[in-house]
C-alpha cells in the first residue's frame, strides 16, 4: 500500500495539506498562479466578447441624415443590446424594400413606457430616425408612431423625446 501511495502522490498537484487552514500546499506555486491568470484572462475575454457588440450612435448612424418612413412591421426582436424591428417600406415607384430599425435597450424602452406587445408584425407604423453611415437599409428609430397614433421614443439618442 505504501508503494501505491508514493506512486499516486506525484500525480497530485499538491504535496500535502496545511493542517491549520486545510489549504493544499502546492509543489509549484507558479503553476497555481499561472492557472489563476489563465482563468482570469478567459473571464475577461468572455466579458469583452459580450460588450464588443455595443457601439456609439455616432459610430453607426449619421445625425445629419434624418429620415421618415412608413411601412408594415414584419419582425420584432426584443433582445439586448438593442431592440430592433424590420419593416417593409414601399417607395414611390411601388418597390418594396426591407428596412431594419434599431432602438434602445429592452429595459430602457420598458422604463419609457413601451410594452412588448405595442409593436407587432403586420402593424403599420411611421418611424422618424437617422440613416446608417454605411448606406445599408439600417436606421436608428428616434420616434415610432404606433398604429394607434401614439408617438414613442426609440430611446437611443439624446434628442429622443420623453413619453
Amino acid at each position: 500500500m505504501k508503494n501505491l501511495w508514493a506512486a499516486t502522490r506525484s500525480c497530485r498537484p499538491f504535496a500535502s495539506v496545511d493542517t491549520q487552514s486545510d489549504r493544499p500546499v502546492y509543489k509549484n506555486e507558479m503553476a497555481r498562479v499561472r492557472r489563476l491568470v489563465v482563468i482570469a484572462a478567459l473571464g475577461v475575454c468572455a466579458w469583452a466578447d459580450t460588450t464588443s457588440a455595443h457601439h456609439s450612435f455616432a459610430a453607426e448612424y449619421d445625425a445629419q441624415r434624418p429620415v421618415t418612413m412608413t411601412g408594415t412591421v414584419t419582425k420584432v426582436e426584443w433582445t439586448n443590446p438593442h431592440v430592433r424591428f424590420f419593416m417593409d417600406v414601399t417607395d414611390t415607384a411601388g418597390a418594396v424594400t426591407v428596412w431594419e430599425f434599431t432602438m434602445g435597450a429592452v429595459n430602457g424602452l420598458l422604463r419609457r413606457g413601451w410594452a412588448t406587445t405595442m409593436l407587432a408584425p403586420n402593424d403599420t407604423v411611421t418611424v422618424n430616425g437617422y440613416l446608417a453611415r454605411d448606406g445599408s437599409r439600417l436606421a436608428n428609430a428616434r420616434v415610432v408612431t404606433l398604429r394607434d397614433g401614439r408617438k414613442m421614443s426609440g430611446g437611443t439618442v439624446p434628442d429622443a423625446p420623453g413619453n
